[in-house]
């Protein structure tokens, strides 16, 4: 027996509402907010990603899926493990830093990473996103933060967090790196063989580091000292301020958590998640920040840029269950080439109908319409011969002769 791989799920019953019911709130919610739907290939050219997320990440060393297409040995492709670096593509590509800033984009659809399946988390998974391209003003940081909040709010979630910190510009970074690259040099012995590597490459994604024994390294007070520092200048200072002032005038909670970095490396400034108290130990639905150089990185001009990504498995977690939407009618006869009629009729007219192909008894027909329908109409003999339909009300149970204008 073929089985579906491991790390990917098939999307089925009442999980095929929920997926769709939460794609309908984000193009509603966004539409409100006058953010442009934009679809991306699902795979891209390597160097975009390896370029755009960082060859430092784990995503770009151990989970992507790259492969080289047909007849062409040289340039190898990648399904595409986050849509960022695509969007950044293609507004470039597109010439979209010529149209009147920002330009607001949003996303929905799936992403691929090879890392062990949890609850969760798969292989094949599904993101809903945002971005803003044109605005370095904290305004922007403080719309797409609110915004994340109005579509989970949207969604009917409840118990959630918001922790925010600003990484600062490069030259704040560079030297924030080499702090944290001296009080952590003396303690290598201690940490993982990733943070060895992210030591020499980026030391700033050790803090992102989920191994416990180098969470208790980071712990020690001598490097907590550095890690809580305020190491970033005085712009970027005054602009978190400034976020942080907008988020209180819009009632957005917040707190500050200066050990998130976030897992990719083109953020600077503002990084933010968004964390559900119903999801355990991985507990973010909603991770993104400002990743001004990435415009420029990837072969565009200088654009300041903001956004988000949620993951869309991880809100159906913690979403409460939707009820199956019911059919308006079942007909139930033993007269097939009626009963097939009326059904395709009610279908053009609008209607949601269907009817029992093998034509069984009465009773077994009303048992499946008590399931699946709100009404049943029956077509009997005296139905046919007087020219109307005996509709049964199946929750009430209710029921009253009419014509086919007034099941309309």
């Amino acid at each position: 027996m073929i089985k579906a791989q491991r790390g990917t799920k098939d999307i089925m019953g009442l999980d095929v509402a929920k997926f769709r019911y939460i794609e309908d709130t984000a193009r509603n919610v966004f539409k409100m907010a006058n953010y442009e739907e934009l679809r991306t290939p699902i795979f891209e050219d390597t160097k975009l990603f390896a370029r755009g997320i960082g060859d430092s990440t784990d995503i770009v060393n151990k989970e992507m899926y790259t492969f080289f297409a047909p007849n062409n040995e040289e340039n190898s492709i990648t399904l595409r493990p986050e849509n960022t670096a695509g969007a950044v593509r293609a507004y470039i590509e597109h010439g979209m830093s010529r149209m009147s800033p920002p330009q607001k984009i949003w996303y929905f659809g799936p992403m691929f990473r090879y890392e062990r399946p949890q609850a969760g988390r798969q292989r094949q998974f599904h993101q809903v996103g945002v971005e803003m391209f044109g605005s370095k003003e904290a305004t922007a940081d403080a719309e797409v933060i609110l915004l994340a909040q109005n579509f989970l709010k949207n969604l009917g979630l409840k118990n959630l967090t918001v922790e925010l910190n600003s990484l600062g510009c490069p030259e704040c970074r560079a030297k924030y790196k080499e702090n944290i690259k001296e009080v952590l040099g003396k303690y290598l012995d201690e940490l993982c063989d990733d943070c060895h590597v992210r030591y020499e490459k980026n030391p700033l994604r050790m803090l992102d580091c989920k191994c416990e024994q180098c969470q208790q390294v980071f712990a020690r007070e001598e490097i907590q000292k550095v890690i809580l520092a305020d190491f970033i200048c005085d712009e970027c200072q005054e602009h978190f301020n400034q976020l942080k002032k907008y988020l209180d005038k819009l009632d957005v909670k917040y707190s500050q958590n200066k050990l998130l970095v976030r897992g990719l490396d083109y953020y600077n400034r503002t990084v933010f998640e968004i964390k559900s108290e119903n999801l355990g130990s991985q507990n973010a639905v909603c991770g993104g920040g400002r990743y001004d150089g990435l415009v420029e990185m990837l072969g565009g001009e200088k654009t300041p840029a903001v956004g988000w990504a949620m993951g869309v498995e991880r809100l159906m977690a913690i979403m409460s269950d939707l009820e199956k939407e019911k059919l308006d009618y079942f007909v139930v006869s033993t007269n097939t080439e009626e009963a097939i009629k009326l059904t395709q009729k009610l279908r053009e007219n609008g209607k949601s109908a269907d009817f029992d192909f093998s034509s069984r008894k009465f009773a077994k027909q009303f048992e499946k319409a008590s399931k699946i329908a709100k009404c049943a109409v029956v077509i009997g003999e005296d139905e046919i011969a007087n020219n109307y339909y005996t509709v049964k009300d199946l929750t009430s149970g209710t029921q009253e002769k009419r014509s086919f204008e007034e099941l309309l």
